[in-house]
């Protein structure tokens, strides 16, 4: 956790112990960014308003070398800090004050996805998924994805020859605003489908279950 709020620290920190949630707390945004490199942990909890560096500008710092999933918990609750949190790369908002048992339960429904997402790394032949690289590899070719894409994909790919509704998408997308129309989800589909078929013009990966979404096969 990087806080330079002292009681708040301590309290979330012995709040999570109770769930067996160990907590690394430091004040330091670049101490920080000097533990991620030297330890290995599964989440991060990130305040903005930091001594030295803003939190926003400390997200793309931990991208260059890090996947771990970050919780940016701030008490700037404007859309415009949560908008760029998540485009930089982090995985959940939450504008203080908070209830700490909600902490709790996104903490633990984003390490599940995490695991989850995990389990299904390279589980394809044709499409090799790398979930800490954040990467999805077609035919030995890398794509080159915007976050939404990745996710996108990812989910298809995790559920691979069952279909999968267009509101688990947007739901499970974590790059995609909660706010969005499900007709979002057909326009992140087709851009996918334009950039596999710049790779193999000759098959259709992704096909449309009528009434429900999608579902990713290899069976073309």
């Amino acid at each position: 956790m990087i806080e330079d709020d002292y009681e708040i620290a301590e309290i979330l920190t012995q709040y999570l112990n109770k769930f067996d949630i160990q907590v690394t707390s430091v004040e330091e945004p670049y101490i920080g960014l000097s533990h991620l490199t030297q330890e290995d942990f599964d989440l991060l909890i990130l305040d903005l308003t930091l001594p030295g560096i803003d939190g926003l500008e400390v997200i793309p710092k931990i991208r260059k070398t890090s996947n771990i999933p970050i919780i940016v918990s701030s008490a700037r609750d404007d859309i415009t800090d949560k908008v760029i949190a998540l485009e930089r790369g982090a995985d959940d908002y939450m504008p203080k004050p908070y209830d700490p048992r909600e902490l709790v339960t996104r903490i633990k429904t984003i390490l599940r996805r995490t695991q989850k997402m995990l389990q299904a790394n390279n589980s394809h032949q044709l499409f090799q998924l790398n979930v800490e690289a954040r990467s999805i590899i077609f035919k030995n070719i890398m794509l080159d994805l915007t976050a939404a894409e990745f996710e996108v994909l990812s989910i298809l790919i995790q559920h691979a020859d069952s279909a999968i509704s267009r509101e688990q998408l947007l739901y499970d997308a974590e790059h995609i605003d909660d706010n969005s129309s499900i007709k979002n989800i057909d326009v992140i589909i087709s851009r996918i489908r334009h950039k596999l078929s710049l790779i193999d013009p000759v098959n259709t990966y992704i096909k449309p279950v009528r009434g429900i979404g999608y579902l990713l096969t290899e069976k073309v």
